[in-house]
């Protein structure tokens, strides 16, 4: 009662002081609608990777198999993809999407005979329909093509690729650049497609290019808020002018970014950050996102010297460098990597990381507006998980999931709600040696 009367008084002091003519909200009037659309009857699909001549190399190959959400969140069933899973078309480790409903797989296979695309129908378990049409795009992109699917209602994916970068001499025999060949390809997602491909050379500056820097590969296309630009990230790479080998070592150029029209795919364009250093291409995963502000915020790999950051690419397609978010500051570590992340909504995004020291994996719950980030607490923390090879997450209504096991052992799906970071422990997931869990789709 004495609350309610408090309310009540600094609600009418208020609207005395600032004459204002709207009420005073109750605490139990709070908006209750759920961050993300929910999607009744949701499939959740696990993926697997197998152990090929080393434990957690997952290449030899992907089985995935689909539970309800009901039972993807409860504690006491058991999944095991590895004995009951069905798999998919890839040499390697498959390259796996999913439709935002859930019901549909996208694979692009990888490796050996790899660079077709096709789709699969989910029907729970282990009844995955492959599509009657496939479409390969390995003339094109090589057949170890990276790409995502745009958040465009599942309606077009990108692939990207940069054939084996060649050194180029002057006529001297001195040392001039070193380039290859980059490939921009769109897919029509739903009619299974190449909708338009584009092939050009990326030069750098030549300052850049004449010490050697170079475009080694590109992946995690994004499309803006305006529909008419994507960003690419890049894996950057220097060759040795003395010696024309690759440098191992070097000093970082600033993290770049292709920026070419859409859906032209025409008008190729780099955009250099001055805030970050490691690379933009991500790993197997989605690594741009366009947030809830319009911006597309970006996480960096590959900076020994620095960790990853988190860049901010704003609404006129360029890095916005008062932005500044280095992730060893907000978590009071060294060394952090970004293996894999995914935005959830209202300045929200959750990162799976690792940092100097160890190769063991973690969980963040980060705020891009605050600029902050904390461990996420409630997880099974294993000496033996690595998430190096992590691709997929689900995002539903209030739910995160993700799928956490250290290599060859037992794990779970877990279940954090996006407004309140509360953890909660869903299925088991068998493992078996060698092998580990790489995403919920």
């Amino acid at each position: 009662m004495k609350k309610s009367t408090f309310k009540l008084l600094a609600c009418g002091l208020v609207l005395s002081s600032f004459a204002l003519t709207t009420s005073c909200s109750s605490d139990d009037e709070k908006n209750t609608d759920p961050v993300n659309p929910v999607t009744d009857g949701r499939w959740i699909t696990v993926a697997g990777a197998v152990m090929q001549d080393e434990p957690g190399d997952g290449n030899g190959g992907t089985r995935v198999y689909a539970v309800s959400k009901e039972d993807a969140k409860n504690p006491n069933f058991s999944i095991n993809v590895y004995e009951n899973g069905e798999p998919v078309q890839s040499t390697r480790t498959a390259r796996l999407q999913s439709s935002v409903d859930g019901s549909t797989l996208f694979n692009i296979s990888y490796g050996t005979n790899g660079g077709e695309f096709m789709t699969y129908k989910v029907n729970g378990a282990k009844n995955f329909v492959q599509s009657g049409t496939t479409v390969s795009i390995a003339q094109y992109a090589g057949p170890t093509p990276r790409w995502t699917k745009l958040f465009d209602g599942d309606k077009t994916g990108v692939a990207v690729n940069v054939a084996t970068p060649v050194v180029v001499t002057n006529e001297d025999g001195t040392y001039k650049h070193t380039r290859g060949s980059a490939t921009v390809l769109s897919l029509d997602l739903q009619k299974i497609e190449i909708s338009d491909y584009r092939q050009y050379q990326i030069p750098l500056s030549a300052e850049e290019e004449a010490l050697g820097h170079h475009i080694f590969r590109l992946d995690a296309p994004t499309v803006n808020k305006a529909g008419n630009k994507l960003i690419i990230g890049t894996w950057m790479r220097k060759t040795d002018p003395a010696t024309g080998k690759n440098q191992a070592s070097f000093d970082r150029l600033g993290s770049k970014s292709l920026v070419v029209d859409y859906p032209s795919l025409q008008n190729p364009k780099i955009i250099t950050s001055t805030v970050g250093f490691g690379d933009t291409s991500g790993y197997r995963s989605f690594n741009s996102f366009v947030a809830t502000d319009g911006n597309i915020y970006q996480a960096t790999q590959r900076d020994t010297k620095n960790g990853s950051y988190i860049l901010k690419i704003d609404q006129n397609n360029e890095y916005d460098n008062s932005y500044v978010f280095s992730l060893d500051t907000a978590l009071g570590v060294k060394g952090t990597y970004i293996d894999a992340w995914r935005y959830v909504g209202n300045g929200i995004a959750y990162a799976v990381y690792s940092h100097e020291g160890s190769e063991q994996g973690y969980v963040a719950r980060i705020d891009l507006n605050a600029k902050t980030a904390k461990l996420v607490d409630g997880i099974a923390y294993d000496t033996d998980l690595n998430f190096g090879q992590y691709q997929g997450f689900v995002v539903d209504g209030n739910d995160f999931y993700i799928a956490v096991t250290p290599v060859g052992k037992d794990g779970n799906i877990y279940i954090i709600d996006i407004p309140t970071g509360a953890v909660t422990k869903g299925a088991k997931l068998v493992n078996k040696a060698g092998n580990h869990y790489i995403g919920v789709f």
